[in-house]
C-alpha cells in the first residue's frame, strides 16, 4: 500500500501537471513546422512497449558504461557509478522519469484541444490592454482550460491505486529483481503473485473488489469536492 501511495503521488503531484505546462508552451510556439515536430516527437514514446522501454533504461542507466552514469562522472556529479537498479531507493523516481518520458506528449493531446476552442478575441484584447506574455498565459490559456484540468484530476484521483502494473513488472524484470521488491511491490503485483500465480483466484477477486471500491469512493469524492467549490463536475 506504501508504494502504490508514493508511486502514485508523485505521478498525480508531479506527473499530472508536466502535460499542462507542456501543452500550454506548445501553444506559445509561433513557428509552426517546430511546432509540429516537437509535438509528433513528444508522442513517440507512448507507442513504444514497457518491455522496449524498460530495456532501454537498463541500457542507459547501466553501471558498465550506462550513458547516464558516463555523464554525470563526466560533469562531476558522481565518482563511481551508481547501481540505479540495484539500490531500491531509486526506484520511485526511475519510475515517475519513465511515466513522464513515455506519455508527456500523450497526455498533454486533451489540453492541446482545450486550448485550441479558445477564442484569439481575448487575446487581441489582452495585446490591447498591455498584458505580457505570461499574463496571457495564466489569465486566459490556463484559466479557459481549467474545467479541462479539474476533471482529469478527478480521473486522476480516481485510480490512485492503480500504479501501472506493466510498468512495474517490466523494470524490476517481472519482479525477478529482489532488491527492488521493497519498493517497487505495489497492490497490483501483490495481487498478480498471491492471487493468480498461486490459484488463490478468490483472494484476487476479493483484492480486486477492494481496489475497485476505493477507487470508486475517491472519484465520488473528488467529484462532490470539485461541486461544492464551484468548479467543474463529471456528474
Amino acid at each position: 500500500m506504501r508504494n502504490t501511495l508514493v508511486i502514485s503521488a508523485l505521478k498525480m503531484f508531479i506527473g499530472f501537471p508536466l502535460p499542462i505546462f507542456f501543452a500550454v508552451l506548445l501553444n506559445e510556439m509561433n513557428f509552426q513546422p517546430l511546432k509540429k515536430t516537437v509535438q509528433t516527437v513528444s508522442y513517440l514514446p507512448h507507442f513504444i512497449s514497457w518491455v522496449v522501454c524498460a530495456t532501454l533504461m537498463f541500457d542507459l542507466m547501466s553501471t558498465d558504461g550506462g550513458a547516464i552514469n558516463e555523464f554525470l562522472m563526466w560533469i562531476g556529479v558522481i565518482k563511481e557509478p551508481i547501481g540505479f537498479f540495484t539500490e531500491g531507493k531509486y526506484f520511485w523516481g526511475i519510475t515517475l522519469f519513465t511515466d513522464i518520458w513515455k506519455e508527456l506528449g500523450w497526455n498533454a493531446i486533451i489540453f492541446i484541444s482545450a486550448i485550441t476552442s479558445i477564442s484569439q478575441d481575448m487575446y487581441e484584447a489582452a495585446d490591447i490592454d498591455g498584458a505580457t506574455r505570461a499574463q496571457k498565459m495564466w489569465h486566459i490559456t490556463i484559466k479557459s482550460i481549467k474545467p479541462t484540468i479539474i476533471l482529469m484530476f478527478i480521473f486522476q484521483v480516481g485510480g490512485i491505486l492503480n500504479a501501472n502494473f506493466d510498468q512495474i513488472m517490466m523494470l524490476t524484470k517481472q519482479m525477478g529483481n529482489s532488491m527492488l521488491k521493497e519498493y517497487a511491490d505495489v497492490l497490483d503485483t501483490f495481487i498478480y503473485r498471491l492471487g493468480v500465480s498461486q490459484g488463490r483466484f478468490s483472494f484476487a477477486a476479493a483484492a480486486g473488489l477492494f481496489k475497485s471500491i476505493v477507487n470508486f469512493a475517491l472519484l465520488l469524492g473528488s467529484n462532490y469536492v470539485a461541486g461544492k467549490f464551484g468548479e467543474a463536475q463529471l456528474f
